[in-house]
């Protein structure tokens, strides 16, 4: 039996997909539990208007992404933290705190967003990246200062 799958399946494909199953895997688990459709005529054409509708979403969220991230690489944060003499840190620069300065810049970011390639332990100037989109992301310029 050909089936739409309407959501993600481990093992068995992606949402939107059309795949072949046997007849009661898909009257006993998958069409009573609302994972997928009947692959019928009807069902074929409202997949089609869906996937144009997803796929106009998609993009101009790409749009949007690409657009915060000209902006957000434009910018260079400053972040103040308690330090020694030997300008190391007493703790760590986290992504919580990077996320929040971006917030004070206007960017609505989720601090999972950002990846920091190592620690930041010590004052100076770093290169933060921030993934906006699965396949768009952009450097910020962080320094860091004594208070």
């Amino acid at each position: 039996m050909k089936v739409i799958l309407k959501d993600n399946i481990e093992g068995l494909g992606k949402a939107g997909q059309i795949i072949n199953v046997k007849d009661g895997y898909a009257r006993n688990f998958l069409l009573p539990r609302g994972l997928a459709l009947i692959a019928d005529e009807k069902n074929m054409k409202l997949l089609e208007y869906q996937r144009k509708k997803i796929e106009e979403e998609a993009k101009k969220k790409l749009q949007d992404a690409q657009s915060i991230a000209e902006r957000m690489s434009n910018i260079t944060l400053t972040l103040k933290a308690k330090a020694g003499e030997d300008l190391k840190l007493f703790g760590s620069i986290t992504p919580k705190d990077i996320a929040e300065a971006l917030e004070k810049e206007g960017f609505n970011i989720d601090k999972k967003q950002i990846n920091i390639a190592e620690p930041i332990k010590r004052i100076g100037e770093y290169e933060v990246e921030v993934k906006l989109a699965s396949n768009v992301s952009a450097k910020v310029k962080l320094n860091v200062v004594s208070e």
